[in-house]
């Protein structure tokens, strides 16, 4: 009888060890999720291909850092003139997409590092007789709204005078057709961009190698009061530049190094 007892007791409690171990409804946490806000027509940094997918230079840096982080990344397009109230309304997490840091931004954004220079340069058709800012006056100039090359022209008070107009567009590639279709001049734009415009065009542009304004830098941009996302970030860019990864993926897109 007793042996009986004993061996139904011993069922009962591996029933119940059981039942802790498969039955539990305990599920690991969710990632935490950080959303990165972006002009996906902003090529290479951040921009659709052919397949409608958000590929880039910042793309690839983005999820390599998420990663690390151990969050999910999503890419949200934003309105590029609207980036600073997209991440003061928590819309979005951070903005990464070569985003110039400059004092006036720096009002209103907690920067990262700068991890690029950036260099503002006039782009024409090839055969233009446009060989330098002074050229541009009379002409007809585009540049992408709320963009560094539209302050860097509306700074140069002279330059600005000088045009016979200053358009301006959403993104940098409508101002390249524009002026591929004839009815620009001449564009001021980021040089990466441009640069990477000329190649898929080759033999229709030229740049102008002398820079509209100062030269700036790139850096990551984060909500003033959010230093901890901005300092976790920081973190693993630090390490990404230590182990040679950033390197790699600069090449990947620029065929060099080129990251600060």
């Amino acid at each position: 009888m007793k042996k009986i007892v004993s061996l139904v007791m011993l069922l009962i409690m591996a029933g119940v060890v059981f039942a802790g171990c498969g039955g539990s409804s305990t599920k690991a946490p969710a990632k935490k999720k950080i959303v990165i806000g972006l002009d996906d027509s902003f090529p290479p940094m951040g921009f659709k291909d052919e397949k409608n997918n958000i590929v880039g230079f910042d793309i690839d840096m983005a999820k390599e850092a998420a990663k690390r982080l151990n969050m999910e990344v999503e890419f949200k397009a934003i309105d590029w003139s609207s980036k600073e109230a997209e991440l003061n309304s928590k819309r979005i997490d951070a903005l990464w997409n070569g985003m110039n840091i400059t004092e006036e931004r720096k009002k209103n954004v907690l920067f990262s590092d700068p991890y690029m220079d950036s260099k503002q340069l006039i782009f024409v058709p090839v055969g233009s007789p446009i060989k330098g800012a002074a050229d541009l006056a009379g002409k007809v100039v585009g540049a992408q709204q709320s963009s560094i090359g539209e302050d860097n022209v509306k700074k140069d008070a002279k330059l600005r005078a000088s045009l016979k107009d200053f358009k301006l567009y959403p993104d940098c590639i409508s101002a390249f057709m524009d002026m591929k279709a004839g009815r620009l001049d001449a564009v001021v734009t980021d040089e990466i961009l441009g640069r990477y415009y000329m190649a898929k065009e080759p033999g229709k542009f030229i740049a102008i190698e002398q820079p509209v304004g100062e030269v700036g830098i790139y850096g990551v941009g984060f909500r003033k009061d959010d230093k901890e996302l901005r300092d976790k970030v920081q973190k693993v860019l630090d390490e990404m530049k230590k182990d040679g990864t950033s390197a790699k993926i600069s090449k990947q897109w620029f065929g060099a190094d080129i990251v600060k």
